[in-house]
């Protein structure tokens, strides 16, 4: 779960979940990733982490979400890691998925869809509008296979950690990297529709975030041009 500048969230958010885990008996832990905060967040972690012993906290000095992602996944112990956000976490989407990972012939990464069927997105059209085009330029011209790369998913461990290791990319685009890897390599990539329902405003603007994933993208098309598509 990484945070950046969440003090007013990150309570109640870590809380739902470590109470909603401990309700259904599973063996869990939280890895709540601090990363250029101004606020009070790191003290907010560190007093979670003092009050639950399932919540373990890293701090990073630079605000990078995907940094934060790298580093949260890399320090996980579980055989299943999900990435959730402190606005954007959902218990039954991780029973769901962990339920499509235990399977013989189950998974490796499993996405929550905010365009798939049975999806439901409640923000507004703005940001539905830049959901729809940076995913069709996914499809275009990267060949993605999944509606979705961003929000939450449930990832297999051994199966992905390689990649984890081995991504470019921080920022927006780290887990679009890590999906679209996975999908190179051979590996199953599956998807569940999720409710989408914004709790506070977004961190970064359209304006500032559609300039930033274009040049993101070009270069991640880039990158994986060179290297050349992989033998499953």
């Amino acid at each position: 779960m990484p945070a950046h500048d969440e003090e007013p969230f990150l309570a109640s958010a870590v809380g739902e979940v470590v109470n909603g885990l401990r309700s259904v008996g599973r063996a869990f832990e939280i890895v709540v990733v601090e990363n250029g905060s101004t606020d009070a967040t790191a003290a907010v972690a560190a007093g979670l982490a003092a009050e639950y012993p399932e919540v373990r906290t890293l701090s990073l000095a630079q605000a990078d979400y995907g940094n934060a992602l790298r580093h949260g996944f890399l320090a996980a112990e579980g055989r299943a890691v999900a990435i959730f956000d402190v606005d954007y976490y959902d218990l039954g989407f991780l029973e769901r998925a962990l339920e499509a990972l235990n399977r013989p012939d189950g998974p490796s990464v499993v996405v929550g869809s905010k365009r798939g069927p049975g999806a439901e997105d409640t923000r507004a059209p703005s940001r539905k509008l830049v959901t729809w085009v940076f995913s069709t330029v996914l499809h275009v011209g990267f060949g993605l296979k999944v509606s979705d790369t961003h929000g939450m998913k449930v990832l297999r461990r051994d199966d992905v950690v390689a990649l984890v290791q081995g991504s470019r990319f921080g920022t927006d685009l780290f887990d679009t990297e890590l999906v679209i890897r996975a999908e190179r390599a051979g590996m199953r990539v599956d998807e569940l529709p999720v409710r989408v329902e914004e709790t506070r405003p977004s961190r970064t603007s359209i304006a500032r975030r559609i300039p930033r994933s274009i040049v993101g993208l070009a270069r991640l098309r880039m990158v994986l041009w060179q290297e050349g598509r992989p033998q499953p």
